[in-house]
């Protein structure tokens, strides 16, 4: 066990010949007992909110001292929230007035301030500005998927993944299966060559649909306030707008745990979708609402992607990976299974990375890698191109706004269609 004096040092561990760094404050230093970490959260919505409470239930060392969003009005909900939680988590939520940071620039102060894990649960569409300026700032991560909306953004995560690798920070993705204890059972399975080689996998997230205006207090009519600008609506209904959600494949089906198990990402896929019953009204956005999509990896091997959001229609949210010698088929799963809930246990497990008291944990490069394929997917069937792995790490796509105001003018661009659109 070595030990440093310096604020943010690496600690090295050696067991069996393999070596570990962490970098941690003096007082976390490994034997020192459990200190109390700080933690902010950017993004005070309803994941945001929960993911609170999860690491408030899976952490007895940490204190929830900062939070940050676009909007007031949620904060105040969100902090509304945590009164109503057990007096044993409510007493570790100690945001003062100080530390509660509105608007655009609110992720700058809360990365700024004296906290030790940063929580990213904004929407979408930021994740990669304020990933970047978390790992800049030498901070740990929680951080929600997706990585990003768009190629340039989530190779800009990239980046700064790469960058928190160099530093030893530990960042846990929001791809909560990844500490799910049926999934690491399957996993290991599978690694240890029991279904034999995977000759063929089935990915499917066929749910309902999301829609934020049926927030009656947000939107008492289904509509947009006349005096909201095109960011504010477009934020307040955030799941209808490509920019900020990516689409359906990005934004949920990412949960599909196919490129963890396969043990890398696809090299093209051709798809197809649509909108079949969202109305071409500003409301619904310009998003599909399903998706099938034939991606291939290196080895040959082809994954069976199918997402969509339909009401009062089947649903199955599952994999089936098919090898040699047997099947891994996670439909028979019901709920999150044995053990700790998983939405709980990943936040347990990022502790146990920072402190040294487990395996370190950077799932960041994986998780982008993901997300990137999820963007390849839903590009091919927006312009009904093939698109390989290589068209997806050089495209130019850039989908976010280069001005933010509350008040600025941001028309969405139109519904994607097959041949008229342009990969880029």
């Amino acid at each position: 066990m070595n030990e440093s004096t310096s604020r943010r040092s690496f600690l090295a561990s050696s067991i069996g010949g393999a070596t570990a760094f962490q970098i941690i404050r003096p007082e976390l230093v490994r034997g020192q007992g459990n200190p109390m970490l700080k933690a902010g959260l950017i993004g005070c919505g309803g994941r945001g909110t929960q993911a609170m409470e999860n690491i408030l239930n899976g952490c007895d060392n940490v204190e929830i001292v900062a939070m940050a969003d676009v909007f007031e009005d949620r904060m105040e909900t969100s902090i509304r929230t945590t009164q109503g939680l057990k007096p044993e988590l409510s007493k570790r939520f100690k945001v003062d007035a100080e530390h509660r940071f509105v608007g655009f620039d609110a992720y700058k102060k809360l990365v700024a301030s004296n906290v030790d894990i940063v929580m990213l649960a904004a929407n979408p569409g930021y994740r990669p500005l304020h990933f970047e300026a978390a790992v800049e700032a030498k901070k740990h991560v929680f951080c929600e998927k997706p990585m990003g909306t768009d190629a340039t953004g989530v190779r800009r995560f990239m980046a700064a993944a790469k960058k928190s690798q160099e530093l030893k920070l530990t960042v846990k993705s929001g791809a909560q299966r990844r500490s799910q204890v049926w999934y690491l059972d399957q996993y290991k399975r599978v690694k240890n060559g029991e279904i034999g080689d995977i000759v063929h996998m089935n990915a499917n997230w066929v749910g309902t649909p999301v829609l934020n205006f049926t927030n009656t207090r947000l939107f008492p009519n289904k509509k947009r306030d006349p005096k909201w600008g095109d960011l504010e609506w477009q934020q307040r209904n955030w799941y209808s707008f490509l920019w900020i959600c990516g689409d359906q494949i990005v934004e949920q089906h990412l949960h599909n745990m196919c490129n963890w198990f396969k043990g890398g990402h696809p090299v093209e896929v051709v798809a197809s979708g649509g909108a079949a019953w969202r109305p071409r009204e500003e409301e619904y956005g310009n998003i599909y609402d399903h998706l099938s999509a034939d991606f291939v990896y290196a080895d040959g091997t082809h994954m069976s992607s199918y997402c969509r959001q339909y009401n009062g229609s089947a649903q199955n949210i599952s994999e089936r990976i098919v090898g040699t010698k047997g099947v891994m088929d996670s439909s028979t799963l019901r709920g999150n299974g044995p053990g700790v809930n998983p939405y709980v246990q990943e936040h347990t497990d990022m502790m146990n990375s920072i402190l040294g008291k487990g395996p370190y944990i950077n799932e960041a490069q994986a998780v982008a890698e993901s997300t990137l394929t999820c963007i390849m997917g839903r590009e091919a069937a927006y312009s009904g191109q093939k698109v390989t792995w290589e068209m997806i790490m050089n495209s130019k796509q850039d989908l976010m706004p280069k001005n933010f105001d509350y008040k600025a003018s941001f028309p969405p661009t139109p519904l994607p269609v097959p041949g008229v659109y342009k990969f880029v």
